[in-house]
């Protein structure tokens, strides 16, 4: 008679069998399940008894997973998935009970002025929450997928992995900060306006790390540019706006109150504002959970009171 795979099986060893799948290194795993590296180890032992397989081989740099054990990672990951989903929908959902760390990124466009106000918010409503804001980096949708970040926060995507959900959150008006005396007096103008000046590009990594927004707008309009300065920090590009007459492409979400030698140009191209979305990504687990829902609205919220 054949071997009864699931009534003989420990359920915590899949855990444990999930993260080394998505980490492919006992260190790593074992940080992220808070145990040691030799129960890591006898995890994976019981398993490869269990599922007579190798499961997962060294090599130079960590573990590569056996063809067998990249299928069952594929097969069983919906199913716990769901379980955790029904398990938490279960719980009444109560933020002031919270006792958790919530690992937030935000773009850099988002973080410059949500900070802030997210921290006081959840502080208000969650205080037994251990807040930490990360920027957005070249690899938070993995970190998301790995349960490393609970939620991220950024400009639409042409495509995300299959395992994340992107939740439109609101929409905000394109606009320009320069110096306050800088050679363009509008209030409002069009993107031909600034034909001959020099953009301080914002890098977002994984978004447009090649190219600005700001370009592809001015590519399409067949309008000359020229990128005179990037960086990921939104302070080194103001600094250089502030001495120099580059204007930097930015939303309606900068903080100009912050910044008494800044102005803002809004723009506007044949009458028409230029909006874009702002989405929030997360797992797929997370569709009906609760506290991921209070983590939208609170976010929704905060971004509409900064959207000016």
């Amino acid at each position: 008679m054949a071997k009864d795979l699931f009534t003989t099986l420990d359920l915590n060893l899949l855990r444990t069998f999930l993260i080394l799948s998505q980490e492919l290194n006992m260190r790593k795993t074992s940080e992220r399940l808070f145990v040691s590296q030799p129960a890591i180890s006898q995890a994976l032992q019981k398993l490869r008894n269990h599922f007579n397989d190798e499961l997962f081989i060294k090599v130079r740099h960590g573990l590569k997973p056996t063809p067998f054990s990249e299928e069952l990672a594929e097969n069983i990951q919906p199913y716990l998935d769901g379980l955790s989903s029904i398990l938490n929908l279960s719980q009444d959902f109560e933020p002031h009970r919270l006792e958790k760390t919530l690992t937030i990124a935000l773009a850099p466009q988002v973080l410059s002025c949500l900070s802030g106000a997210l921290f006081h918010q959840i502080r208000e409503e969650a205080p037994n929450v251990n807040l930490q804001l990360v920027n957005w980096s070249e690899s938070t949708f993995d970190d998301l997928i790995k349960g490393k970040i609970d939620i991220a926060v950024n400009y639409e995507f042409d495509s995300v992995q299959k395992e994340l959900i992107s939740h439109k959150l609101i929409e905000i008006k394109g606009c320009v900060i320069v110096r306050q005396d800088h050679p363009i007096t509008k209030v409002l103008a069009t993107p031909y306006d600034f034909e001959g000046y020099e953009i301080a590009s914002l890098i977002i990594p994984g978004w447009n790390s090649n190219k600005s927004l700001a370009a592809d707008v001015l590519d399409k309009l067949n309008i000359d540019y020229k990128i005179g300065f990037r960086s990921e920090l939104p302070m080194a590009l103001i600094d250089v706006v502030q001495h120099t007459d580059m204007y930097f492409p930015s939303t309606s979400l900068f903080p100009i109150y912050q910044y008494s030698s800044l102005r803002r140009i809004d723009l506007a191209l044949d009458d028409a504002v230029l909006n874009y979305p702002i989405y929030s990504f997360f797992h797929q687990r997370h569709r009906k959970n609760a506290l991921h829902s209070w983590i939208n609205q609170l976010i929704s919220d905060l971004l509409l009171e900064a959207n000016i």
